[in-house]
C-alpha cells in the first residue's frame, strides 16, 4: 500500500522495480559509518560490503523524482530479522581479517534475537536518510506509514543514542516515550561519546 498525501511515495523495498540495495547501503554507510569505522573509514567499501544485508520485505523505503531513495526504515515483528550478514559478501568488500571479525561481532549486534519480545509490537530498524534529503521529514514520513499500514498495537526503537538529539526530537514529535535506558559503562561511554542507550515506545491510540 501506498501513502497518499506524502511528499514521497512509501513503499516496501521488495515491491520496488528497480534495484534499491546500492541506494539502501549508501543510506546506511552514510548513516551508520561512525559505528563502523573498525572495519574501514571508506563510506563507499562499507556501502559496497553490507548491500547484500537487506531482507527487503521488512524495509520500506521512501521514493523521489527519478526513482532516488530518500530514505528507510525496517519494521518487523521481533522475531524475524531485518538483515542478514554474509561473511563472503563482507571478505570480498573488507579483506578476510576484517570482514571475518565484522561477520562475528556484527552477526551478534544485528541478527541477536530479542529476549521476550512483546506480542503484538513491531520493531522499528535501521532508521535512515540519505543526505540530499535531510530536513524534508523523510524518516517522519516513513515511520507514520509504518504506524498506519501495520497491525501491530505497539511499536519500540531500540539503542537510541543518549546524544543523538535529532533523533530523539523527530522519536518524541511522533509520539514515542522512553521506557528504558542502558547505561554504558565509563570507559566505553568516554570512548563513543554516550552515556546512555534509550529504548522508545509508541502506542497506538
Amino acid at each position: 500500500m501506498q501513502s497518499e498525501n506524502y511528499k514521497f511515495t512509501i513503499v516496501n523495498a521488495d515491491t520496488v522495480d528497480f534495484d534499491v540495495r546500492k541506494q539502501m547501503s549508501e543510506i546506511f554507510s552514510e548513516g551508520f559509518s561512525q559505528w563502523l569505522v573498525f572495519f574501514s573509514k571508506d563510506k563507499n567499501k562499507i556501502a559496497k560490503a553490507f548491500a547484500h544485508m537487506f531482507v527487503l520485505n521488512q524495509f520500506y523505503v521512501a521514493i523521489a523524482n527519478n526513482n532516488k531513495i530518500a530514505g528507510m526504515t525496517a519494521c518487523t515483528n521481533g522475531a524475524d530479522r531485518s538483515v542478514r550478514l554474509n561473511k563472503k559478501e563482507l571478505r570480498k568488500h573488507l579483506g578476510l581479517f576484517k570482514g571475518s571479525m565484522a561477520g562475528l561481532f556484527l552477526k551478534k549486534e544485528f541478527e541477536a534475537p530479542f529476549e521476550e519480545f512483546p506480542p503484538n509490537t513491531g520493531s522499528i530498524e535501521f532508521v535512515g536518510t540519505a543526505s540530499e534529503f535531510r530536513g524534508q521529514g523523510v524518516a517522519s514520513q516513513i515511520i507514520k506509514h509504518i504506524i498506519e499500514n501495520t497491525p501491530y498495537i505497539d511499536y519500540v526503537i531500540e539503542e537510541v543514542a543518549d546524544t543523538n538529539t535529532s533523533a530523539m526530537n523527530l522519536y518524541n514529535k511522533l509520539g514515542f516515550e522512553e521506557y528504558k535506558r542502558k547505561p554504558l559503562p565509563e570507559i566505553r561511554a568516554k570512548k563513543i561519546g554516550i552515556n546512555n542507550f534509550l529504548s522508545l515506545k509508541y502506542v497506538k491510540k
